[in-house]
């Protein structure tokens, strides 16, 4: 299946020079990007073989650019059609959202369309973060927080702007909303691309990664005295919230956050389908990811799962071994989510 990755992030993090930099980058792979329209600056005519007003170019490089004029799905379908002609030539697509977009619906096409379904797998989201302007723009932009929900890797660009304590609290901000996100710091004329394609973040398959600190029940280190009282326990402290970093926590209550729900006993599967369905009902657009490893009654293996706002999906993953203790662990990461309803959901699912 044709992989896509989404590229999305704050306005000015850098995205576009990140995009150029692939597409410019001999290494052998022939990429369609699809832009939106409004972008600050479209790919660099020197790369194109042709500016005309076609909504699809292709590149001197052989990768193909296009704009989202009409729908994202008609574009996706009109590049598939085009390839199986034989007409463009292209091994993989990246998507580019506008600095203001929330990733969802982008998400949600590659679940709720058939035929797109059974051409196109999404691979992954990658948020573009800029360390000098990040903290005031999650404080501003809702929707920048969102980028953060959605990401499975996230760049940090302009790392040599800030100072390490800066940067740190940067990082553990986007850590407590997003805890399964994977964080590196950037220098787009040094970053290894490989290392950006085929991360299969909505690969069911692929190990639920949770900081190990936002897991841990037990701080890891102890606190100034003169921090620990501005902690006031909020939503968006998971239930293995260690509060540590309380300096920098007290001052950001972002919309989205994220909580960890585990289990030893196993769930009822239909009890957990009916609830599942329900919450995904009632806050469907407020759910951006959830993933989890479950432990099922009478079932001898683990069941992956994941969702995207209301469309989730399960697979079996490997059996439980002898020498193993049977675990779910659950990972929701949304706006404004009632952690007590789900985690009392949750336990009366269980058998």
């Amino acid at each position: 299946m044709m992989p896509v990755t989404i590229l999305t992030g704050f306005l000015g993090a850098g995205k576009t020079t990140l995009l150029k930099r692939i597409l410019s980058e001999f290494h052998g792979r022939r990429i369609a990007v699809i832009e939106n329209e409004f972008g600050p600056e479209n790919i660099d005519n020197e790369l194109l073989i042709q500016d005309s007003d076609e909504e699809i170019i292709e590149l001197s490089n052989g990768c193909v650019c296009c704009t989202v004029r009409g729908d994202l799905m008609r574009t996706l379908n009109d590049l598939r059609i085009r390839r199986e002609a034989g007409e463009l030539s292209f091994e993989r697509v990246i998507i580019e959202t506008t600095g203001m977009a929330n990733p969802g619906p982008v998400c949600q096409t590659f679940f709720m369309d058939d035929e797109i379904a059974e051409y196109y797998r999404l691979d992954a989201v990658i948020t573009v973060v800029d360390a000098k302007h990040g903290m005031v723009t999650l404080d501003k932009q809702e929707e920048s927080q969102k980028q953060i929900g959605f990401a499975d890797k996230i760049l940090i660009s302009k790392k040599d702007l800030v100072n390490e304590a800066d940067y740190e609290a940067l990082r553990a901000r986007i850590m407590r909303i997003n805890p399964r996100v994977t964080i590196t710091p950037v220098h787009f004329g040094e970053t290894d691309i490989n290392e950006l394609l085929d991360i299969s973040g909505f690969n069911l398959n692929a190990i639920l990664d949770i900081d190990p600190e936002f897991l841990n029940e037990e701080p890891e280190h102890e606190h100034d005295d003169k921090h620990t009282h501005d902690h006031e326990h909020d939503e968006t402290c998971g239930s293995g919230c260690t509060h540590h970093d309380h300096h920098h926590h007290a001052a950001h209550s972002d919309e989205i956050g994220a909580f960890v729900f585990r289990a030893k006993r196993p769930f009822d599967p239909e009890r957990l389908e009916d609830f599942l369905g329900g919450v995904t009902q009632v806050f469907g657009p407020d759910l951006l990811r959830y993933k989890g490893i479950l432990y099922l009654k009478g079932v001898n293996r683990r069941m992956l799962f994941q969702g995207v706002h209301m469309m989730m999906g399960a697979e079996p993953g490997k059996p439980w071994l002898a020498n193993e203790k049977p675990e779910t662990k659950m990972v929701f990461i949304g706006r404004k989510l009632p952690q007590e309803v789900f985690t009392q959901g949750l336990e009366h699912c269980l058998v």
